[in-house]
């Protein structure tokens, strides 16, 4: 009899901390995100710490969630820590209500535990679908999957003494290059000191293919090669214009990964490079937009194969989060040969060339966002390579 009615006292201090934990966890969700819960039983329920943002990914949580009943519809928003789940009743709704409360759910790196709550609606809006910037396009199975291990084969990371390439250990990365070695200190390449051996003879084959499909107009002699390990990452840039022809092209492979494109104007597109694709940066995307990847061991991605090639779906419906690998990217770039026209700053110009067209496009947007974007121009001018007190263009 004693032993029973301790084991009530402690399932009671059991419960009630739970209830305080579901109830901090429904404050929260009001006070950073908005979201009211209520106390009466709903179909739908904001499952807490159930988010891609968590590390949890969609099989994950409806493999939990389905034991409970049918689920109508999961939703789940991108880097956020929560999700939303609506049963086909409310009595499957107030069984997940009632079992899942407090469920541990293992991710790849923690265990995370379960909070749920009842919501009267579910008021979560898709971010509008963003287009490719202009100027980029994604190639999928650019490469096949022998080509791929051939290339990769190419690489000795075990030495950086060759005498073919310069290889540096990066904080975030491991680089390789060819051709010619692209230095960080100045963001430049000496041009006239080739590295011996040019690039890597697999990658004739593939610059060829380029040629021919019209990707490059101009065969590319410089090339460089990260290996990004799952965590790690590239800041976002701009690629340095000046020792560079127009066209990038850049091949991604051993695994997929997700680049952020950002516009001055604050537009921002996550970029889906799959696995042997080729990603091709011209006009806009190469001199106007900043590209990076986030240091991260997960990318959220679309949870279909049915999302059109290089985006990632905006739809918080289809969602889900990948577990990075090991990704290794080529990129190929044409030395140029002629100074950079910046510098040139002819009297009489008919036609700007891109860096200058992106200036002009700067100088509209500071003018209506002046306060914002004016301490912003010394660090654009660099990036594109123009002196202080540099003429950009004669009319």
């Amino acid at each position: 009899m004693e032993a029973s009615c301790q084991g009530n006292v402690k399932l009671k201090k059991e419960e009630r901390k739970l209830f305080r934990k579901q109830m901090k966890a429904s404050r929260t969700l009001l006070r950073h995100e908005g979201i009211e819960t209520v106390s009466h039983p709903t179909q739908s329920l904001v499952v807490a710490n159930g988010g891609l943002g968590n590390g949890v990914s969609r099989q994950q949580l409806l493999e939990v969630l389905m034991k409970c009943g049918s689920v109508a519809a999961l939703l789940m928003p991108p880097n956020k820590p929560y999700a939303f789940v609506t049963f086909g009743s409310t009595e499957e709704a107030l069984m997940a209500h009632t079992t899942i409360n407090g469920f541990q759910l293992q991710t790849e790196d923690q265990a995370i535990t379960l909070y749920l709550n009842f919501v009267e609606k579910v008021d979560c809006k898709d971010s509008a679908c963003q287009k490719l910037p202009a100027g980029l396009r994604v190639v999928e199975e650019f490469v096949s999957s022998e080509e791929e291990q051939q290339l990769l084969s190419s690489i000795d990371w075990g030495s950086d003494m060759s005498s073919e390439s310069a290889q540096k250990t990066l904080k975030h990365r491991r680089v390789k290059h060819y051709g010619y070695e692209f230095r960080y200190d100045n963001n430049d390449v000496d041009k006239d000191s080739p590295l011996p051996g040019g690039l890597p003879e697999i990658c004739e084959e593939v610059l060829e293919r380029c040629l021919e499909k019209g990707y490059v107009n101009i065969k590319p002699d410089q090339l460089t090669v990260n290996q990004y390990e799952p965590g790690q990452g590239i800041p976002p840039h701009v690629d340095t214009h000046s020792p560079f022809e127009d066209t990038i092209i850049s091949l991604s492979l051993g695994a997929k990964t997700v680049m952020d494109f950002k516009h001055p104007d604050g537009r921002s597109v996550a970029v889906m490079l799959p696995r042997r694709s080729l990603l091709v940066m011209t006009g806009e995307s190469r001199y106007l937009w900043t590209h990076g990847i986030t240091p991260r061991k997960f990318d959220v991605v679309p949870a279909s194969e049915a999302d059109e090639p290089g985006t990632v779906s905006s739809d918080i419906g289809d969602l889900t989060i990948n577990k990075r690998e090991t990704r290794t990217s080529f990129t190929f770039r044409k030395v140029r040969r002629t100074p950079c026209d910046c510098a040139r700053a002819p009297k009489i110009r008919t036609a700007p060339p891109p860096c200058l067209r992106v200036m002009e496009m700067l100088l509209v947007w500071s003018g209506s966002l002046y306060t914002k974007s004016m301490s912003k121009l010394p660090i654009i001018s660099a990036t594109l390579g123009i002196r202080p007190g540099q003429r950009w263009w004669s009319s």
